[in-house]
């Protein structure tokens, strides 16, 4: 069931959030997983961390709504990039769910320097895994440059490239892999960097046994 929502900034991360608790699905104790049990995509141990101490199984919604927000959202700025563009927003929390948000924040900064020309177009900026104002004023300038949509576009397969490269690299988990590519690549599609479709895939409050 989708849910159209008022496009603020809350509205936004909560529709985010809910498309990437969708494609991480429920409950799982994958022994071939180095992460071990986890609901939502949320694992014991990142739940654990974050306060939680009843049975990763009983794991709510809303729980990990809050945990994602907390974790994958506020604390690597990415929420700083919502007003910007929405659709890099997502990429940046979908990807730092799967593959961690240091190592997204990296690329993303990365790709910015990359797309600078050295320097030559906007100032470089410290890749240091840790997005903040000069991250978010160096993709402003990228859009002052190549025009919002462009800049979004560029960025957008970029970070699929490197997405791509990274997954393939990690040859013990290759029983993974084509879901990887699969659910994970090219999932914000280059249509939304002009036209942001704000929907939530399912009610927050739907029944837990459905």
């Amino acid at each position: 069931m989708n849910k159209k929502l008022a496009a603020t900034s809350s509205a936004i991360i909560t529709a985010i959030l809910s498309a990437v608790i969708l494609v991480e699905g429920g409950y799982t104790d994958d022994p071939y997983d180095p992460g071990g049990k986890t609901k939502y995509g949320i694992t014991e141990n990142v739940a654990r961390e974050y306060g939680y101490t009843g049975r990763i199984e009983d794991l709510t919604k809303e729980m990990a709504i809050e945990i994602y927000e907390t974790l994958y959202v506020r604390e690597p700025h990415f929420d700083l990039m919502i007003d910007v563009n929405p659709a890099i927003a997502h990429k940046l929390i979908d990807a730092g769910v799967n593959v961690g948000t240091a190592r997204v924040s990296l690329w993303f900064q990365r790709i910015l320097n990359n797309l600078s020309n050295a320097g030559k177009l906007y100032p470089l900026i410290s890749e240091d895994g840790m997005v903040g104002p000069k991250t978010i004023a160096s993709y402003k300038a990228l859009e002052s440059i190549r025009g919002k949509e462009k800049a979004c576009t560029l960025v957008l397969k970029s970070l699929d490239g490197y997405q791509t490269y990274y997954y393939s690299s990690l040859t013990d988990l290759n029983r993974y892999l084509a879901g990887w590519l699969d659910k994970r690549i090219e999932n914000i599609s280059l249509s939304q960097c002009t036209n942001y479709n704000l929907h939530i895939p399912f009610l927050i409050e739907e029944d837990e046994s459905k």
